[in-house]
């Protein structure tokens, strides 16, 4: 089997029903405990994993919603110059 993941209690980011299935492994008899006490281990850090990635997954939307913005922004004002400059040559070519 698997080598047994480190065990790092933190209630706060585990859900309730995990947090509660571990008090109740910790009354079972010792061989029972034996093996199910790594498989919730496993479970808790597969949660812990699931959520670090779904943060990582917010945060890079976040990003690139932020960097369509600031290229939205770019594009306007890019516009907006063609236009001045393309009104601008219109008058001068006007004047000759």
């Amino acid at each position: 089997m698997a080598n047994a993941l480190p065990t790092e209690w933190r209630k706060e980011h585990l859900p309730q029903e995990v947090s509660e299935l571990r008090s109740h492994l910790e009354l079972l008899p010792i061989h029972l405990r034996a093996k199910m006490v790594p498989l919730c281990d496993r479970i808790c850090h597969f949660i812990r994993l699931q959520s670090r990635l779904v943060q990582i997954a917010q945060d890079t939307v976040d990003q690139l919603q932020l960097d369509v913005k600031y290229l939205v922004f770019d594009l306007d004002i890019t516009r907006s110059e063609r236009d001045s400059l393309q009104q601008e040559l219109e008058e001068q070519s006007g004047d000759y």
